[in-house]
């Protein structure tokens, strides 16, 4: 094969790898259910990490809007393939924090994703899911 044959099928081929990176990525859609109030900011982070779950590191990207009505739907776009796992937390007063009682149970809305029926902050591993294509998820706030 001569040198110009060789060299065009390297470049067709990094355009086709470079091409099917951006096939990989996905979008994934977030149904948060079980809304109780209209007032406040929903809040979702996305991580991608144990770190992030830790809070140790910032979300892959994060979302928030006012709600309206008992179930809300975020888009995160353009996700590369991969694990992830979502918080929400529903500030219904808009105080920038998650209110707790006197024991440091929560008294406003939380959630996270794959639902872990868990009396405290599930896991990295318990929440944590594989985007590969378009993907749905639904979180039941309690």
């Amino acid at each position: 094969m001569n040198r110009f044959v060789r060299r065009t099928l390297s470049i067709a081929a990094l355009v086709a790898s470079a091409c099917a990176a951006q096939a990989h990525a996905a979008d994934l859609t977030v149904t948060l259910r079980d809304v109780r109030v209209q007032t406040g900011v929903l809040k979702l982070a996305l991580v991608d990490s144990q770190a992030g779950w830790d809070g140790q590191a910032v979300p892959v990207r994060a979302d928030g809007a006012p709600p309206r009505g008992d179930t809300a739907t975020f888009v995160f776009k353009d996700l590369p393939a991969g694990a992830y796992a979502v918080m929400v937390t529903h500030d219904e007063n808009g105080n920038g924090k998650l209110d707790t009682n006197l024991i440091g149970m929560p008294v406003e809305g939380y959630g996270f994703s794959n639902n872990p029926a868990v009396m405290r902050k599930p896991t990295w591993e318990e929440a944590r899911f594989d985007v590969a294509t378009d993907q749905a998820i639904d979180i039941a706030l309690r």
